[in-house]
């Protein structure tokens, strides 16, 4: 006798208590813990908010992770109305109901996902903070969570947590309604946020961060131009974000007009934030003209070793090369970017001092347009050789010679976990009075380094060339033949 696959059978079930939506709320209150996820996802694959929004009131579990079931490019608005409509409901009533478990919405999409494929049958194991009982310390069921979401001893007060992406134009349908029912229920309902995007320095977007916990931030990017004016009132909240993890800061101009008094006390204002990001890994800081001559202020401040460090696109005098290069915030790097940072100007030995600190645990150096010659180059090579983590090296846009390539290839051929080289066209390469490379000359090198890497034994480390386009500023990459930009396949 063959028995019928349970799983099947629980969607059956659903789709049949889902053919009646007055029947399907009604029997809520006395349907099984089980039932609960998959009637939700059945529930929010037809749209059914009627339904979804009497769901999240009778939620058994902590934390619903209604992100988890969102796609990209897809709109959700009818679906998380009705969710916030069904946590306005919770927070207006006076007595609690008897299974009133929710703390979290939760909806930053690729969260929790592990609850969902649990309860769909595909896991065997529940091992999850959305456990509707007990059974796990609070500190086990926190550890094992990834999203940013946080769980508290049962009170009055609930969060929503979002990624939040504030932008030119009209703001998200969602998070205006969001924002609304959190000001009616003055305290109840908070707004966290484990990543936040700003592409615009709008004052409203500034605005809606007085909404935000902002303790609750974990990644922050903001990647849009900035003048002094507006950025001094946006620094005040990132001293607030004491949970950060990752930050990208982009284009901050300085008028030639400001004065040095001012100059000095913004730049005491934007480093002294730094003092409370004490969980900070990761920091990008792209474009930045307060640097030249300040980076050692900034890098005092940071309290924490860092993974992550990328200044591009910035003047740093030789002093601040050193002052980096000492600090014991780079002892653990992973990555390192100094694109766009001229080199040119100053002696080889911070950048020596700083890549033989990183040794240890580099595994991503970006050294792109750098102005690096070579006989700075040749300097380091033998602390590159050094760098036994590194698995990607890229130098491009530098003036270097072909014997210095078959010199770099020696000296790193050794580095096992080294996988991709991106390297300039060399000097040679370049015969045309317009700039462009000689592609004969080019297979040529090609050719070269990858018999080189075939008699080293290491066949399997792919390296290519690249050239940025002088119309458009897109790369070209060789590897042997031209990968060409827009402006080439368009002529």
């Amino acid at each position: 006798m063959t028995f019928p696959d349970p799983d099947r059978l629980v969607a059956l079930a659903c789709q049949s208590l889902l053919r009646d939506e007055a029947r399907a709320i009604a029997t809520l209150e006395f349907l099984p813990v089980e039932l609960f996820p998959p009637l939700f996802v059945a529930a929010f694959a037809r749209r059914h908010s009627k339904t979804l929004k009497m769901m999240v009131q009778a939620w058994p579990f902590p934390c619903l992770p209604l992100g988890g079931l969102m796609k990209e490019q897809q709109s959700y608005h009818e679906i998380i109305q009705a969710a916030l409509d069904g946590l306005g409901v919770l927070l207006s009533q006076k007595v609690r109901p008897r299974r009133w478990k929710l703390q979290v919405l939760d909806l930053q999409k690729n969260a929790h996902q592990d609850f969902w494929t649990v309860w769909s049958g595909t896991k065997s194991s529940m091992c999850s903070l959305l456990e509707p009982e007990q059974a796990q310390p609070m500190k086990k069921r926190q550890k094992v969570d990834g999203s940013g979401a946080r769980l508290k001893p049962p009170s009055a007060s609930m969060e929503v947590f979002i990624d939040l992406y504030l932008k030119e134009g009209t703001p998200d349908k969602s998070v205006t309604y969001l924002i609304k029912i959190i000001r009616q229920k003055r305290g109840l309902l908070h707004l966290c946020c484990g990543k936040l995007k700003i592409s615009s320095v709008l004052m409203q977007n500034i605005r809606i961060l007085k909404m935000v916990q902002l303790d609750s931030i974990q990644d922050l990017e903001v990647n849009c131009t900035w003048k002094l004016s507006n950025l001094q009132k946006f620094i005040p909240y990132l001293g607030q974000m004491g949970n950060l993890q990752r930050l990208f800061l982009s284009h901050v101009h300085v008028s030639s007009r400001i004065t040095l008094e001012r100059e000095e006390q913004f730049v005491n204002q934007f480093t002294s934030q730094f003092l409370s990001l004490c969980h900070l890994q990761e920091l990008s800081l792209d474009g930045i003209a307060l640097l030249e001559g300040h980076l050692d202020q900034l890098l005092r401040c940071l309290k924490t070793p860092l993974e992550t460090l990328a200044i591009t696109n910035c003047l740093l005098s030789e002093r601040d090369l050193m002052h980096l290069s000492q600090t014991l915030n780079v002892s653990q790097l992973k990555d390192l970017s100094l694109t766009g940072v001229s080199l040119t100007i100053v002696s080889s030995e911070p950048l020596q001092v700083l890549l033989e600190r990183a040794s240890a645990t580099l595994q991503d150096l970006d050294l792109d347009e750098c102005g690096i010659m070579d006989h700075d180059f040749t300097a380091i090579l033998p602390i590159l050789s050094r760098c036994s983590q590194l698995t990607t090296l890229s130098f491009c846009g530098n003036p270097i010679s072909v014997a210095v390539l078959e010199d770099l290839l020696r000296h790193t051929i050794g580095l096992s976990n080294l996988s991709h080289v991106l390297y300039p066209i060399p000097l040679e390469s370049y015969q045309d009075v317009n700039g462009n490379p000689h592609m004969g000359i080019l297979a040529q090198v090609h050719a070269r380094l990858r018999q080189m890497l075939q008699e080293l034994g290491r066949p399997g480390i792919t390296w290519f060339s690249a050239s940025r386009c002088a119309d458009c500023g897109d790369r070209t990459f060789y590897n042997p033949d031209p990968i060409l930009c827009l402006c080439f396949m368009s002529l």
